[in-house]
């Protein structure tokens, strides 16, 4: 049902105030449509019949505008039919400070919205997954979070942990609700705490934000997800558009605090319309059910062949050895075989995720989670790009602190769910700017081999193209490490190690030689535990022969895990690079 406080309905007018207008000759050749049927986009102004809009899920067929939902409606369109249970639906705010008129507003709301709150909680499935599931209602105070708010949705939380059930919550409101003043206030920490203990009992916590959410939400429950999920437009964050323009005494730019600057700005994982919500809710459910083990694969995949094609072994066949300078160069081919390659062609149903929770989204590290075969896996690559105009938006392959950053949410995220880690490593070496040193980038790596020396999942690494360096050895403290035949791997690059050593970066081709950086080279090292064949070059056409080299290995790779405990997993680690 329409809700007339989401749209500007049109009424007849007169062209004189309280004057009859003529009588009009009827056209019979077009359909008589009452005035109030059509609604007004609030963006682009477009005329849309009711009918039309209520069918779309209330986003404009013009402009792609998301109107907003009330509480019922999202339940309706997410949650499997008849599945929904609400919980607590008889609660009632209560004027604990005597606040003048806010009896008189809370009744108002009431009749209007025909609901006692402001969200609405309870259990339901999605796509046959059961979930708790809440949705804040705009049409009840812009969704503000009184005390009842924060009761239904800390209660909410403890239900889903001690049934051991994921949280999808969905996000509208304008912030704490002034009229409670000091109760409202600590409602934020009331949530922030009932969401840690879930966190902290291995459950998954999905919020998706809509338009708006600001103020204490924001600054609660709504940021602390382990997935963030946001409908395209949607204004987020702590303080409004208009107190930040009053404050800085200027205006702020278009889309500023908008879903895309928030997902630029590293705070959402993804955006999503609301024709895709349920699907990618189901997939992200879906992906988060508990397993044992690592190997869990799907065994109609068990005879899935993983020898290269016989195009591939002839020109294995009449490849010839290159020199270490020669790999040096093949290493840095723009046509070279990317990470995003390997993971379109090895992996199912990759889903990205954006962002390091601090300052921005790095293009330059690409990661999400993904079906190797049926087991769930966070994948994690660094991609340099595939042409000039991708290469910058990707900044060449080179990370920034915020890149790094990321890769470790991601892979503290898989060892909160029990998925093991593989990362596709291809880099000249981290982004040297003074942009980069502001933001800690040798922090940032640090922190990397950090975390990662005690992570409690498998990780395997790979280089397939450069590795360089710290920027590179980021990404690459794995219980294993594998290199492409071709690849290379060292602490710095020749013209640079050159350069350092003998003043001279043009002896780098002499440098690629004494450096040992080859494949060949740290695999007598023990550096490496496997060469990875190219079958001659790592190009589009040995893409489906390399892709399924490693899928045979890696399903191989975590089989001889399974079993191991987390601790186990860890010390293994530390022995590796502990012998070195």
């Amino acid at each position: 049902m329409i809700n007339g406080d989401f749209f500007t309905f049109l009424k007849p007018k007169n062209e004189l105030e309280g004057e009859q207008s003529a009588p009009q000759e009827k056209d019979d050749s077009r359909p008589y449509i009452p005035e109030t049927m059509w609604v007004k986009c609030p963006t682009c102004k477009t005329l849309l019949l009711a009918s039309d809009l209520e069918e779309n899920h209330k986003v404009c067929v013009k402009c792609g505008h998301h109107l907003r939902l009330s509480a019922r409606e999202r339940i309706a369109l997410l949650c499997d039919r008849d599945t929904f249970e609400e919980a607590n639906g008889e609660m009632q705010s209560q004027n604990l400070l005597g606040f003048p008129e806010y009896d008189r507003k809370l009744q108002s709301c009431k009749l209007k919205s025909g609901e006692n709150e402001s969200v609405i909680t309870g259990v339901a499935e999605i796509g046959g997954i059961r979930t708790v599931f809440a949705a804040m209602d705009p049409g009840f105070m812009m969704g503000s979070m009184g005390h009842v708010v924060g009761e239904k949705i800390t209660s909410a939380f403890e239900r889903a942990t001690e049934e051991r059930l994921p949280v999808i919550l969905f996000c509208c409101s304008g912030g704490a609700r002034m009229q409670e003043g000091i109760i409202s206030l600590m409602q934020m920490a009331k949530t922030s705490a009932a969401a840690k203990r879930h966190s902290e009992a291995g459950l998954l916590y999905v919020p998706v934000l809509t338009d708006p959410t600001t103020g204490g939400v924001t600054a609660s429950f709504a940021m602390l997800g382990d997935i963030i999920l946001a409908e395209p437009g949607a204004l987020i964050g702590f303080a409004g558009p208009r107190v930040i323009e009053q404050t800085i005494g200027e205006k702020l730019p278009e889309g500023f605090q908008r879903a895309q600057f928030q997902l630029e700005h590293g705070f959402v994982d993804a955006i999503v319309e609301r024709k895709d919500l349920k699907m990618t809710l189901y997939r992200i459910l879906k992906m988060h059910q508990k397993t044992e083990g690592y190997a869990n694969f799907d065994p109609l995949r068990s005879d899935d062949c993983y020898e290269p094609t016989e195009v591939m072994k002839e020109r294995a066949t009449k490849a010839q050895p290159l020199s270490a300078w020669e790999k040096v160069r093949a290493a840095r081919r723009a046509d070279r075989l990317a990470s995003v390659d390997y993971i379109d062609n090895i992996f199912d149903d990759f889903m990205e995720f954006h962002g390091d929770r601090q300052f921005a989204d790095d293009p330059a590290i690409v990661g999400g989670v993904a079906y190797l075969d049926g087991q769930p896996v966070t994948v994690i690559g660094i991609h340099k790009g595939k042409d000039l105009k991708d290469c910058m938006r990707h900044n060449y392959g080179m990370p920034s602190p915020e890149g790094y950053r990321k890769a470790l949410r991601l892979m503290k995220q898989a060892e909160k769910f029990n998925r093991p880690i593989i990362t596709f490593v291809n880099t000249s070496g981290a982004f040297c700017g003074k942009e980069a040193e502001e933001r800690g980038q040798g922090e940032a790596i640090a922190r990397n081999l950090y975390e990662m020396s005690a992570i409690k999942v498998p990780i395997l690494c790979l280089m397939i193209g450069e590795g360089g360096s710290g920027g590179a050895l980021a990404l690459s403290v794995g219980n294993e490490v594998w290199m492409l035949e071709n690849a290379t791997y060292s602490v710095l690059s020749p013209e640079g190690f050159a350069s350092i050593l003998w003043k001279d970066g043009k002896r780098a081709k002499e440098a690629s030689e004494v450096m040992k950086i080859t494949a060949h080279d740290l695999y007598a090292l023990n550096i490496v535990e496997q060469v990875i064949p190219e079958y001659g070059t790592a190009d589009e056409k040995a893409c489906e022969s390399i892709s399924r080299y490693m899928k045979g290995h890696m399903k191989e790779f975590l089989e001889r895990q399974n079993g191991k405990t987390g601790e186990q997993l860890a010390e293994e680690r530390y022995a590796r690079f502990r012998a070195f």
